[in-house]
């Protein structure tokens, strides 16, 4: 393990132990917008430090274009002052992208207030009952998150407020403020070994890490806001989206824009080649979507607010180069009277869940050249309910589906219904795409079954390895290229239009790529089926004739029936 990694790991044991024995008593739905309220707050007040620090260091330094001449005032104390001043000017923090925090918003200041106010000496309760410690150290937390989005607007209705009014115990509170003061988010050492992370990929890790832990511990619900990571990065490293518009219409709390920018970083691109472009309904899911954004600096259009993707889209005019989605399963209180002859509905009106609204709604906002990914429950590669199996088979014939993907069982921590990946594209003709030369697939449909991968991560949740992610990105990316790629029973399979079609357009993987471990038989697994059908029906048809072959002979025998 690396250092990294061990430092990664052992703050999240520690904030995630500390925290947990901290606010026993709120419900996880509550407690984590505590929590990543705190995380949040923490980070901007860190960053606005570290860009204080870098400015003071600029203004004192005489080599430096920043410099401010001491010989230009009269005394030291003149000269600090005129320092300070430089230091509290907005523009040095807007030129790097770093949110201006007002003076009761700095986390110093903050935690200074939350001592002086658990020190006063207050009466325990006010005219209206309420607990003045509560009271006091909430009202704190409250007037910070405030003052930051009074003085940026972007983060406008995006943070917590309600401290005061979730009446958590104010030395809780305090407490909790004490800890993350503590965790040291700027490490340069673990160990005594170097570190070379930044601190926004430490806080950034840790808000990751706490939406899972706060899934796992919500359950059902907790997969509103939350994809489990490694199924996100499968999505993303097949994808590739490199540069260009990226759009989730149902973004939770932004774990696919989180992963793309990561994406784009590790292969030598910068932050900022990508546009985010997302939708929410949920108004507490919409908030953490853009704390998210804000802890790791990335520029998002969310829209005017939480609204519902299919009946207020937030992006009617979006054409996107990349759209990935985890939208709810078989969601069926969805149709509204509104959506009757929508536009989206190309390939028809989808009438039973929203399985092929979501997949059509995604369609409309792809560009020409345009590809997406979405995870759905497996029903709908097979469902005719509804008119699906019409919609899937227009899907199939005008050559929009490039590969269907069978996940494991229990990845998931909100349904235990099994789940698939649909991956599809505007076209499948020949071309290139950031230096990756792409064969022409045109008719033909990749099948990849990857239900028996996987290891079990908890008592009843599965995760994918890296060598698994590894292992399916490279066959999908050398079946585009037209390179390496081979057909492997049991696992994937290149099938033609005419197969699926054979197959009345059902794009289960498992027909496809037949059984595991057929080493040297080349045969398409359709035919064999086909084929073994015939023989099996042929030996009852033998078995029936010799069964009244030797009812006869017992007859002349005199043994009768």
């Amino acid at each position: 393990m690396s250092t990294e990694q061990d430092f990664l790991n052992t703050l999240d044991k520690k904030l995630w132990t500390s925290a947990n024995k901290l606010l026993p008593t709120l419900d996880a739905a509550v407690y984590k917008h505590v929590i990543l309220g705190l995380v949040f707050l923490k980070y901007v007040s860190d960053a606005f430090d570290e860009r204080q620090e870098d400015l003071r260091r600029q203004f004192t330094n005489p080599e430096d274009d920043y410099y401010l001449p001491r010989t230009d005032y009269d005394s030291e104390a003149e000269w600090q002052e005129a320092v300070g001043a430089e230091l509290e000017q907005r523009d040095y923090y807007s030129e790097k992208n770093v949110f201006w925090v007002p003076m009761e918003a700095r986390w110093q200041s903050l935690r200074d207030s939350a001592k002086l106010a658990l020190g006063a000496n207050l009466p325990w309760t006010t005219a209206d009952g309420t607990p003045e410690r509560m009271r006091s150290v909430g009202w704190l937390l409250d007037n910070a998150m405030e003052a930051i989005e009074r003085e940026n607007p972007k983060l406008k209705n995006v943070l917590n407020k309600d401290f005061a009014r979730l009446q958590v115990d104010g030395h809780k509170l305090g407490e909790l403020i004490d800890l993350f003061s503590e965790s040291n988010f700027h490490a340069k050492e673990h160990n005594d070994k170097p570190l070379s992370l930044k601190g926004k990929d430490i806080l950034g890790h840790v808000y990751e890490y706490f939406l899972g832990q706060f899934a796992l511990a919500e359950g059902k619900k907790g997969g509103q806001y939350y994809t489990p990571k490694t199924i996100v990065s499968l999505i993303v490293r097949m994808l590739r989206p490199f540069r260009g518009r990226v759009y989730d219409p149902a973004m939770g709390s932004g774990g696919f824009f989180v992963q793309s920018e990561e994406f784009v970083e590790e292969f030598g691109g910068k932050l900022g080649q990508i546009a985010v472009y997302g939708q929410e309904s949920n108004p507490t899911t919409w908030r953490l979507a853009a704390m998210n954004m804000a802890i790791r600096g990335i520029e998002f259009d969310f829209g005017k607010g939480p609204a519902d993707s299919f009946t207020a889209d937030q992006h009617p005019d979006l054409r996107a180069d990349f759209v990935m989605a985890n939208p709810p399963f078989n969601m069926k209180e969805w149709w509204n009277a509104r959506l009757e002859n929508d536009p989206r509905w190309q390939f028809g009106t989808p009438r039973s869940n929203a399985n092929f609204a979501w997949v059509q709604h995604m369609l409309y906002h792809l560009a020409p050249s345009g590809s997406m990914a979405l995870l759905l429950a497996n029903g709908s590669m097979s469902s005719t309910a509804g008119g699906e199996g019409e919609i899937r088979k227009a899907l199939v014939e005008h050559d929009l589906v490039e590969c269907m993907l069978a996940l494991p069982g229990q990845m998931f921590t909100n349904t235990q219904i099994p789940a698939c990946i649909w991956f599809l594209t505007r076209t499948k003709a020949a071309r290139e795409v950031d230096g990756r030369e792409l064969a022409d697939r045109r008719r033909r449909f990749l099948f990849i079954d990857a239900r028996q991968m996987g290891y079990m991560k908890e008592r009843v949740l599965r995760d994918f390895t890296r060598e698994d992610i590894q292992r399916i990105t490279n066959t999908f990316h050398a079946w585009q290229q037209g390179e390496g790629y081979e057909d492997t029973s049991g696992f994937c399979t290149s099938a033609t239009l005419e197969e699926v079609r054979n197959h009345d357009h059902v794009l289960t993987p498992g027909r496809f790529v037949g059984a595991e471990g057929a080493d040297g038989d080349s045969e398409v697994f359709s035919a064999k089926v086909q084929r073994l059908t015939v023989t099996l029906q042929e030996q009852l048809a033998e078995g029936s004739r010799l069964e009244g072959f030797i009812r006869e002979n017992l007859k002349a025998l005199g043994y009768a029936d």
